[in-house]
C-alpha cells in the first residue's frame, strides 16, 4: 500500500537579487539553492503533516549549472518517501529566466527550457503523532 503524501510535489518561484552575487560573473554560491530547498521543505512538512519539520540531512546534492544574480529560479520538491516520521524528499532549482546585462542593465528573458543547476535528495523528520 503507497502513502498518499508520496509523489507530492511543491514547487516555489524566487527571484535571486545581485545582492546574492558572491563570485565573477555575478556567480551565486551554491548554497543560495539548499536554502531555497529548506524553504519548499518547509511547505512540504506543512501540507503532509501540518508541522513546520526539521531537516535532517542531505544524502546527495549535485550542482550541475551555475546560478547568477539576476536569474528566477524554481525549486520544487517531491515527496518520494514516507516513514514514521521521517520524509525523504528529492529537490530541483531550475533556472527559467535569466538576465541579459549585454542587452541592456535590466534586460531579461524567459528561457526557451529551464536550466537543471542543482539537485538534491534530502530527509525531513516531523514529530511523532500524538
Amino acid at each position: 500500500m503507497t502513502d498518499s503524501r508520496v509523489g507530492l510535489t511543491v514547487t516555489h518561484r524566487r527571484y535571486v537579487p545581485y545582492s546574492h552575487a558572491h563570485y565573477a560573473g555575478d556567480l551565486v554560491d551554491g548554497a543560495y539553492a539548499l536554502g531555497l530547498f529548506g524553504d519548499v521543505a518547509t511547505e512540504v512538512c506543512i501540507r503532509t503533516d501540518g508541522d513546520e519539520g526539521l531537516f535532517a540531512s542531505y544524502s546527495d546534492v549535485q550542482f550541475r549549472a551555475p546560478m547568477r544574480a539576476g536569474d528566477v529560479l524554481e525549486v520544487v520538491a517531491t515527496v518520494t518517501r514516507v516513514g514514521t516520521r521521517s520524509r525523504t524528499i528529492d529537490f530541483e532549482a531550475r533556472v527559467v529566466c535569466r538576465g541579459r546585462p549585454d542587452r541592456g542593465e535590466s534586460a531579461a528573458e524567459v528561457l526557451a527550457e529551464p536550466v537543471v543547476a542543482v539537485t538534491a535528495t534530502g530527509t525531513v523528520v516531523v514529530p511523532p503523532v500524538a
